[in-house]
């Protein structure tokens, strides 16, 4: 430690490297293990430099920088797509993750702040102010909740059944704490109360391991309900490079009939991806109306995405239509991607030349309603790509639901670890909110989920094809799809009251 102290470069050298360990517990690795490491040692040398404001900024902003730059670096594929773009390339894989490593800069420098001592408080302290800084990077600019440190648990749906009740980020601050505890070994504790500490601990988890599992055993209990018809994940696998080339949007009609397999006797509900026919607008569609007429019956209806243009905007849709293209429900897509969807500070930015990365000049424009998509008796929350990754946004409405239906096209993540991360979300959304998740991805994972993150069927991002769904289990509202974002709030006056409780102790 001395030598770090003295060699600031080896010092910052060592944190980036931590926060690069750190970035390996994330989709599609979840090696969650090596945050056991990563997050005591980060804690140490935060305790070791804590009068040292400055260093315990730098310390926390570089862990950052090193985590995301790891796993976020797919951001640069989507602006491979045209040449304008390609010099920004070097520009967005370094400023993104050094912009989103603020947040840890913040927290570290908050907890230096509080003047920790080296003792049980400072690991409560630190869980505390971490979470906070995260929960702010989920909301501000639009928010942008991506790997946080609680998604290494994805797969082990035991562990994560408490999602239901906590919702991510109070389910996140559990696993900072969890991940720092660690730290106490190199505390002056006698060994009796670090051995009862452990206890603990180990109690605590397989607690919440038995009960999730128990949870997954009730699950299965649950009496199928039929659907009374049939509904069809379509995973078309269209190179996204094509979007780009202005071929005739025909061949793409028909591919996506071929992959769906259209039977005309049968009751059907067919879910295609978002941004497969996106070169055009969906009144351009209506020139194709006799191919959909052909292929499908009146005992059809298609979801998909489609731009429209309404009033002089411009929207990224999800529509249900008829085999006559008539529209039966829409939906605005409420949260836009910054610079991929619309360009900020637009009146400035493109007299530079620059535009948003999706086909098109003009930005889109954001809607601000979020209502049921009404099918056959069955209520469907609709949500376009990554407006999926937002713990807590989902229905702002008190009236239950039946479905989650995303719709995306991730072929922008190209072949990187970015449509595993996105998918992952997913998971964690069906848990919290207790409901199916219905997901068509284009060149991404295509997907049925279970109320508790059990993947019933997927398709992954190299393959096409379709997914069949005839039945479903429903559950009742979960804590958190009541309570929302308050839960973590709640965790947040608990952390508190102890840290003023030690405090007052003063162990």
């Amino acid at each position: 430690m001395t030598l770090l102290y003295k060699n600031k470069i080896l010092l910052y050298s060592f944190i980036f490297l931590l926060g690069l360990l750190s970035s390996f517990g994330l989709p599609p690795y979840n090696f969650f293990y090596v945050n056991f490491l990563s997050y005591p040692a980060l804690l140490w040398i935060l305790l070791f430099y804590s009068e040292d404001k400055a260093i315990s900024f730098n310390v926390g902003w570089i862990f950052g920088f090193g985590y995301f730059i790891s796993n976020l670096y797919w951001i640069t594929n989507s602006l491979t797509f045209e040449d304008i773009f390609k010099p920004l390339i070097p520009f967005a894989l370094v400023l993104v993750p050094l912009f989103l490593g603020l947040f840890y800069g913040l927290s570290t420098l908050f907890f230096s702040l509080i003047n920790p001592k080296r003792n049980i408080l400072s690991v409560l302290i630190f869980t505390t102010s971490l979470s906070i800084f995260e929960y702010i990077r989920g909301q501000v600019f639009g928010g942008f909740p991506w790997n946080l440190v609680a998604f290494s648990f994805v797969n082990y749906l035991e562990f994560i059944q408490l999602l239901s009740i906590t919702g991510t980020y109070a389910f996140n601050s559990i696993i900072i704490l969890l991940f720092s505890l660690p730290t106490i070994l190199f505390f002056n504790y006698k060994r009796t109360t670090k051995i009862s500490i452990f206890i603990f601990s180990t109690i605590i988890i397989f607690i919440n391991y038995f009960w999730g599992h128990l949870n997954l055993k009730n699950h299965e209990l649950i009496e199928k309900k039929d659907l009374g018809f049939t509904i069809k994940i379509i995973s078309p696998k269209i190179n996204i490079n094509r979007y780009f080339q202005n071929e005739n949007p025909k061949e793409f009609i028909l591919e996506l009939i071929n992959i769906s397999e259209p039977v005309p006797s049968n009751e059907t509900l067919f879910v295609f991806p978002e941004g497969i026919l996106s070169n055009f607008y969906f009144e351009d569609l209506k020139k194709f109306k006799n191919i959909f007429f052909n292929n499908f019956s009146e005992k059809h209806k298609i979801i998909l995405g489609m731009n429209i243009y309404e009033d002089q905007k411009v929207y990224n849709s999800l529509l249900v239509i008829d085999n006559k293209l008539n529209i039966l429900e829409k939906y605005h897509k409420n949260k836009l991607v910054p610079f991929g969807e619309f360009l900020p500070f637009e009146k400035i930015l493109s007299q530079m030349g620059l535009k948003k990365i999706t086909q098109g000049y003009q930005s889109f424009s954001a809607g601000n309603i979020r209502d049921f998509i009404k099918l056959r008796g069955f209520n469907f929350v609709p949500l376009i790509c990554y407006e999926i990754i937002y713990s807590g946004k989902l229905n702002k409405s008190d009236s239950d639901y039946d479905f989650i239906i995303n719709i995306s096209e991730d072929g922008w993540f190209g072949n990187s670890i970015g449509p595993y991360q996105h998918f992952s979300h997913s998971i964690f959304r069906s848990i919290e909110e207790g409901k199916s998740v219905i997901r068509s991805s284009n060149n991404g994972f295509s997907a049925f989920i279970n109320p508790s993150g059990q993947i019933f069927e997927k398709i992954l991002t190299t393959d096409k094809g379709f997914i069949e769904l005839n039945s479903f289990k429903k559950t009742d509202k979960t804590i958190f799809s009541s309570y929302g974002n308050k839960i973590f709030f709640y965790f947040l006056f608990i952390y508190i009251s102890l840290i003023f409780f030690f405090k007052k102790r003063g162990n």
